[in-house]
């Protein structure tokens, strides 16, 4: 069976591809310039550069692998990025969302897409499938439009929302977890907002709900995150006292002095019962999640 990911070089991609290669699947993976991935070499994986915004590029790449499966986790992922350059933002996640899509009919081929909890607007929290979209800043616009096309798609289609996904970066991109110990190690102060509620996400958890998806054909919207109810801070401060660092470096801050292009949703957080009913999703706590972050290798 052929998968195509795109998004491929970033941070779930490296741990999707990984993943779907231990598995026995053949892997197409896709991403914007060259490989980062270490696994160029390695039996049925092969890479391929492709740039959403590149029309022409993504057609002819998607109509030579002719897939059998699709998982779509490209996009401008940063919301100050995607404030501060919105056309471009727009291009990557839903222009080229729809036209993945539309080659992705072409074969009826079975389409899962990468959402983010920040389609919602952040005054409840706690959020089921079914809640109202709203989003407070432009990634969140170009997600959520994103997912509308998917909705729309006339093959199998799945949407898949996660939170704030933590763990060992692989192929570059920090995350809350490796720039606090980076911070902390060398002796730096770090400031870290304690008013946007979460449930902070482990990267090997999410990628193994992603897999049951594709092992029980499911379709539908879910929710795939951590379920403990956490804050920046909360996770920074946990951070540092796991690798024993000076957590009295972290500065306790909210999102009004904390002053950034994108505005950040406050209380959001996702209700995984769906999936843990539906796929027998689970995910682990955030100490264990710590744990499996920084083992040795």
């Amino acid at each position: 069976m052929k998968i195509l990911v795109t998004g491929a070089n970033g941070f779930l991609g490296y741990y999707l591809c990984n993943v779907l290669l231990e598995r026995g699947y053949l892997v197409v993976a896709t991403g914007r310039g060259d490989c980062r991935l270490p696994y160029l070499g390695r039996p049925r994986f092969t890479y391929v550069p492709m740039d959403l915004v590149d029309h022409d590029q993504t057609r002819t790449v998607v109509s030579q692998i002719v897939p059998d499966f699709i998982f779509h986790a490209a996009a401008i992922g940063k919301p100050d990025d995607c404030e501060l350059n919105k056309e471009l933002a727009t291009k990557t996640n839903t222009a080229g969302t729809a036209l993945l899509l539309e080659l992705a009919a072409i074969s009826v081929t079975p389409f899962c897409y990468i959402s983010t909890d920040f389609v919602f607007d952040g005054e409840a929290g706690n959020y089921v499938e079914e809640d109202l979209l709203n989003p407070v800043n432009h990634y969140g616009v170009t997600k959520a439009a994103a997912e509308k096309l998917v909705t729309n798609y006339q093959g199998d289609w799945t949407i898949v929302r996660t939170v704030l996904v933590y763990g060992r970066p692989m192929t570059g991109r920090s995350n809350l977890l490796s720039i606090v110990q980076d911070k902390l190690a060398q002796g730096q102060t770090y400031a870290v907002v304690d008013d946007q509620i979460r449930t902070p996400t482990y990267v090997e958890d999410l990628v193994e709900g992603l897999l049951l998806i594709l092992e029980k054909r499911a379709t539908g919207i879910f929710h795939l995150s951590g379920e403990e109810v956490l804050t920046p801070y909360q996770m920074a401060i946990e951070t540092a006292n796991f690798l024993r660092l000076n957590a009295t470096l972290l500065i306790r801050t909210t999102s009004a002095a904390f002053k950034q292009p994108a505005r950040r949703p406050l209380i959001t957080g996702l209700d995984i019962n769906k999936a843990k009913r539906e796929l027998g999703f689970t995910s682990r706590s955030f100490a264990a999640g710590l744990q499996a972050t920084f083992r040795t290798h």
